[in-house]
């Protein structure tokens, strides 16, 4: 397996060979790329670093504190983390910077190294080429051992305790109203640190009823860890049979969160920013953004809401960037990623559950009534693997050429409108894939949609096959 190199950090499967994959070798190259980053404006920085609960993670942290200790950097280690309570407590230390040791929702012999800045934000582009520079030089320079970093490991889970009561201070977190309704709620955290953080979280709010599954942190993931409706029978059962008013999941390192119905069936995670955006602007007008591969729901209840909707390239930093320039005071991704700036501008899983879990206990109806408000919408998601012959910009040019006559954006794939619907072709940044979205009022539509353009991308592949050199 290739290694795969973003603005945002670096990620791989555990074993193999060095440059292929996310060997021992390789963690020590990027971690102490990002160090000497790091220490271009820093005399004696602090970084703080955190993990979710796969197999690989007690290792991958081991390397990474170790060699930003051996460049003089001192290390304040979370443990068993959350991405969002990492990025919060880089804030709160006044650190340099930050690394969270999570594949996000790749399976579990997948590992990554995910880097922050001295804002607890994912790394802009910019920033990200600076510490890729480093990756090239064989020089590093590495301090004297009267100079080598300090380590302090955070205790008592005290840093997403923090990271809690900043949530239940936001104005618009009712921790009253939730607490008054007596939710009976079911989580499924696929056995990593959503299992510590989120009942954590919930009994802060005043939920007293939580059933746990797979909440314990030992990294043995009982299904594919992406919060998809293909993945999550198991507790959408548990809710048919439980009589539960809600089921919330969320993925390995906490920054996706989707939601279940009280009849079992899925909020839908391109569903849980729109809810959230309307709970937001019904009380802080203001702009809202999310990437073009996102619903445009979003953009319905922020146009009848009489404020402006922006479209960013996929990306968390793009989003973040878009946020910033439009002052929104609400982003997010159509993945089950939340960005709320009055706590922080990172993807939030658990700002998303308290913002939600006000929102549906002032609405006083069930999850499935407050679903049937918003705009009615369908994603089909597919992908096309790809190989080493494959040039996927190629492939995506020559589609959109075939589409010229309908209204495209470029700025990140390809997006081609038609009337309602809409289709998306982009490289992914984290897996060797062409990510196909489309989306229409029903699935079926969507599903024929994204079926004819991916008829259109195997002719495309033929053709270019066809004229390879033998």
């Amino acid at each position: 397996m290739t290694l795969i190199q973003s603005i945002s950090g670096i990620r791989g499967t555990i074993g193999g060979t060095v440059g292929d994959n996310l060997t021992p070798q390789d963690v020590v190259k990027f971690a102490a790329a990002f160090g000497m980053w790091i220490l271009e404006k820093n005399e004696s920085p602090k970084v703080v670093i955190g993990r979710d609960a796969r197999p690989s993670g007690e290792l991958v942290t081991q390397l990474v504190s170790s060699t930003l200790r051996s460049l003089g950097i001192h290390v304040i280690d979370l443990g068993l983390s959350t991405t969002p309570t990492v990025e919060y407590a880089v804030k709160h230390e006044e650190a340099a910077g930050g690394i969270v040791i999570t594949a996000s929702h790749n399976p579990g012999n997948w590992n990554a190294l995910k880097l922050l800045n001295e804002s607890g934000e994912v790394l802009t582009e910019k920033q990200g080429s600076q510490v890729n520079k480093y990756t090239k030089n064989s020089k590093l320079r590495f301090a004297e051992y009267k100079k080598l970093g300090s380590y302090t490991l955070d205790k008592d889970n005290e840093a997403l305790k923090r990271h809690i009561d900043a949530i239940l201070a936001l104005p618009l977190v009712n921790k009253e109203a939730i607490a008054k309704r007596n939710f009976k709620v079911v989580v499924d955290a696929v056995n990593s640190s959503g299992g510590i953080a989120v009942p954590m979280l919930l009994e802060a709010l005043g939920v007293t009823q939580v059933t746990k599954l797979f909440c314990e942190p030992n990294g043995n993931f009982p299904h594919n860890p992406e919060p998809l409706p293909e993945n999550l029978t198991f507790i959408s059962s548990e809710i048919e049979r439980g009589h539960y008013d809600l089921g919330i999941v969320v993925d390995p390192d906490v920054d996706r969160l989707c939601f279940i119905k009280e009849d079992g069936i899925a909020f839908g995670e391109e569903y849980t920013l729109v809810a959230v955006a309307d709970y937001v602007l019904k009380h802080t007008p203001g702009n809202t953004v999310s990437n073009l591969s996102s619903t445009r729901a979003l953009r319905d209840i922020t146009e009848k809401a009489g404020q402006k909707y922006v479209a960013s390239p996929v990306g968390e930093a793009h989003v973040v960037a878009a946020m910033k320039k439009n002052k929104a005071v609400i982003g997010g991704e159509g993945n089950g990623g939340v960005i709320y700036p009055e706590l922080q501008y990172g993807r939030d899983a658990l700002v998303g559950i308290a913002l939600f879990l006000s929102h549906l206990a002032l609405y006083g109806k069930q999850v499935s009534m407050l679903r049937g408000t918003y705009p009615q919408y369908q994603i089909s998601k597919n992908k096309i693997e790809l190989t080493d012959d494959i040039d996927a910009d190629a492939v995506i040019l020559e589609l959109q050429k075939r589409y010229s006559k309908q209204p495209i954006n470029s700025e990140d794939g390809v997006k081609i409108e038609f009337d309602q619907e809409w289709v998306q072709l982009r490289k992914s940044n984290t897996e060797p894939i062409i990510r196909i979205y489309s989306e229409s009022s029903s699935m079926a539509t969507a599903d024929h949609l994204a079926k004819k353009i991916m008829g259109d991308l195997r002719e495309i592949l033929e053709t270019i096959n066809a004229n390879l050199p033998r």
